[in-house]
């Protein structure tokens, strides 16, 4: 099973919300950037494909961590900070996009 991380800014609903709903297809966990607990070397060492929700945690995440960003697959969802956790708008997005690169996995 690919384990897949998904970063959003504070791990409380974007990332949060993929976590949960991709657990019984991938092993999954989630982590935020600009929060109380942020990303860790050790979550990003974890993560075959990581995964955020904006083009700026991409960038981040090669400035934190540059050595490991450059042995990981990082896509970028593409998912605005508008949606609250478990949204259903938000959950059809997530779905959509996991299937368009559903030959990564």
């Amino acid at each position: 099973m690919t384990k897949v991380l998904f970063i959003c800014n504070q791990n409380k609903h974007r990332s949060k919300t993929a976590e949960d709903i991709f657990k019984n297809r991938f092993e999954t966990k989630s982590a935020g950037l600009f929060c109380p607990k942020p990303l860790t070397e050790k979550e990003l060492s974890w993560a075959e494909v990581v995964m955020v929700m904006e083009e700026a945690q991409r960038e981040e995440i090669s400035k934190r961590f540059p050595k490991l960003y450059l042995q990981k697959r990082v896509l970028n969802l593409g998912i605005p900070d508008k949606y609250n956790y478990g949204n259903s708008e938000l959950t059809k997005i997530l779905n959509q996009k996991i299937e368009e690169y559903s030959d990564l996995f």
